[in-house]
């Protein structure tokens, strides 16, 4: 396997959605209590990484299995598996080792830092492995972009903000609500880029017996929904800085708002894989920055 192969298979140019909420994480906890645990953030951030990397591995691995007979031109030009002609025990073996590792170290900081982070973990293990996995896979239901969008934005923000409270009693109900509302448009964002992705294979989608929300939405009623996620994520962030949890000048985060409404309008017009799904991806990417961007100006001005 080629080095570009392998960045493929992990879906490396996703993996901003990951990062992202973790860079928020460690900023939210900078600005409302000014101190990182950089040790134990720093390990986490590898293990999120090689589990994030290991579950786009299981949905490659997944897809490819679970292709019956009639998905054999899908399996051989599509599937990245087919395309490459990978070995598929060899990618079930690269696709454990990175768990196993990431499961070590998750294990390692429970150790370190508590309960909380143990039940945090096991809830990211099992929708990572259920999104793809299991009789019916969550990226096959109506429940796909939810997941996918809590579990990236919201957790993995939970997680970092916790590795850096544990020693203390601030990690309360009240303050994981308040993390809910300045991940919001992480949240949002990512589960817009799975509904994007959804909205261009609602036809592959069907012929693979994957019933999405689209499937239940229409082209149109999804389309709709794509855009409100991006007004709740915006929202959300307005409604975090009046409570005093982001710096004032996150909204400059809000001068991205011409772009993304570009975006949106591209998909309204085409709904093509290869045409406008990247739409949903620059958004992701334009959104990322100015946000992480914005608050960091928050934490060094403000």
């Amino acid at each position: 396997m080629t080095v570009s192969t392998f960045l493929e298979l992990v879906e490396i140019k996703a993996k901003i959605a990951s990062v992202w909420p973790f860079l928020l994480g460690v900023i939210f906890v900078q600005a409302n209590y000014q101190h990182v645990n950089w040790g134990v953030t720093g390990l986490f951030f590898v293990a999120m990484l090689l589990f994030n990397m290991a579950v786009d591995i299981n949905d490659n691995y997944q897809d490819y299995t679970k292709a019956g007979n009639q998905a054999a031109e899908w399996k051989k030009h599509t599937n990245i598996i087919g395309v490459h002609h990978l070995a598929v025990n060899r990618i079930f073996a690269l696709m454990a080792s990175m768990a196993v590792v990431a499961g070590a170290i998750g294990l390692y900081l429970v150790w370190v830092t508590g309960w909380p982070l143990l039940v945090m973990g096991i809830f990211c293990f099992l929708v990572g492995y259920l999104y793809a996995g299991g009789p019916r896979p969550l990226s096959g239901t109506p429940t796909g972009e939810f997941f996918a969008g809590f579990t990236m934005g919201y957790m993995i923000m939970l997680i970092t903000v916790y590795l850096n409270l544990y020693q203390t009693s601030a990690f309360t109900g009240q303050l994981m609500g308040r993390v809910l509302l300045a991940s919001g448009i992480a949240v949002m964002a990512i589960a817009a880029l799975l509904l994007a992705n959804n909205i261009c294979d609602a036809a592959e989608d069907l012929s693979l017996n994957r019933k999405t929300i689209v499937y239940y939405l229409g082209k149109q009623g999804a389309l709709w929904l794509f855009a409100s996620f991006y007004v709740i994520g915006y929202l959300s962030l307005i409604v975090s800085v009046v409570l005093g949890d982001l710096p004032k000048w996150s909204l400059l985060a809000l001068i991205s708002v011409p772009l993304i409404v570009r975006n949106v309008r591209g998909l309204f017009r085409v709904q093509v894989k290869k045409e406008t799904f990247i739409l949903a991806v620059r958004s992701l990417g334009i959104l990322a920055l100015v946000t992480v961007v914005s608050e960091l100006l928050g934490l060094w001005l403000g």
